[in-house]
């Protein structure tokens, strides 16, 4: 008899990974993704990307707004008599009770090498926090968010130019790559889940559009990490004459000034030590731009000095 197995995921994260389990043949009874969204002026409709890989491959999805207190999912997944649920960064907790609705339980890919980073943000706060490296964790999910017990974990390192985008698309790949082995195994019982040592657990808190903002006066390597895993939204940002700008890729200099000081003609920024060189900007309300592109109508020359207010 097929097995049963329910996806659960809503970002671009979680997309490679169910195309893969649909790609491999695994049979996908049910996707649940997060409802669409409104754009900020309303004017369209916003499917989630898992959705609309569901719509591609024509497998059957819903998005109700909660789990909690609905019954209606309740059965409806009771009634599936699913073998296994997995979940990809769904958005949403999943109540106790739907836990044993699957015969083997739901199991989380997780972003980070758990304990460290569970939460909403694990690779922006991994590339914030200047890890030298990160990884994803396969766990099985409990009451606690991202503290259940841990089958697999796979490593990858982050060095001082990747941002979270492309770290985001390599752990992506990766699970897609290494679910498919870890789901046989769960399937027929050959999987030893251990407990996380809770002691060495760290949060990774959902990212604040606010902790954008750049402070001049940190250090560049910190800077850089966070425009790096802030990338590509919220973004890290500035302001210069009642204007925003977001940085959208920078690197590290050697050079020296006064902190915040442009001290170049290339818009390189002194920090509290070293200089952060700006590769690629975004004024506000205007397209990215190229550091040469965009100096070439900018009023922020070499000699301005950009505050932290």
């Amino acid at each position: 008899m097929a097995k049963k197995i329910i996806f659960m995921g809503t970002p671009i994260f979680a997309v490679p990974i169910l195309k893969s389990l649909y790609q491999n043949g695994y049979p996908i009874s049910v996707v649940y993704t997060q409802p669409p969204q409104k754009s900020q002026r309303g004017q369209k409709i916003n499917k989630s990307p898992v959705q609309g890989i569901s719509e591609t491959l024509n497998i059957d999805f819903r998005y109700p707004k909660t789990l909690k207190d609905n019954d209606e999912e309740y059965n409806f997944i009771n009634n599936l008599n699913a073998d296994l649920a997995v979940v990809v960064a769904y958005g949403q907790i999943i109540p106790k009770k739907f836990l044993n609705l699957t015969k083997k339980g739901f199991i989380n890919i997780h972003g980070s090498i758990l304990p460290r980073w569970r939460g909403a943000a694990p690779i922006q706060r991994s590339i914030m926090e200047l890890d030298n490296e990160t990884g994803i964790s396969i766990m099985k999910i409990n009451e606690e968010l991202d503290s259940g017990p841990v089958s697999n974990t796979f490593k990858i390192n982050i060095d001082y130019n990747s941002n979270a985008q492309e770290i985001s698309e390599k752990l992506s790949l990766l699970a897609a790559e290494k679910i498919l082995d870890i789901i046989d195994d769960v399937l027929e019982d050959k999987v030893k889940f251990i407990d996380q040592d809770h002691s060495n657990a760290t949060y990774a808190k959902k990212i604040d559009k606010a902790e954008g903002k750049i402070n001049w006066s940190d250090k560049a390597i910190n800077i850089l990490g966070k425009i790096n895993g802030l990338f590509p939204t919220p973004g890290a940002f500035f302001n210069f004459n009642g204007e925003r700008y977001k940085i959208l890729k920078a690197e590290i200099g050697s050079g020296e000034g006064k902190v915040g000081e442009v001290i170049t003609d290339k818009l390189e920024i002194a920090c509290s030590n070293q200089s952060i060189k700006i590769l690629e900007i975004q004024r506000q309300g205007k397209k990215p731009q190229k550091i040469a592109e965009f100096l070439l109508g900018s009023k922020i020359k070499k000699g301005s000095v950009i505050s932290n207010v």
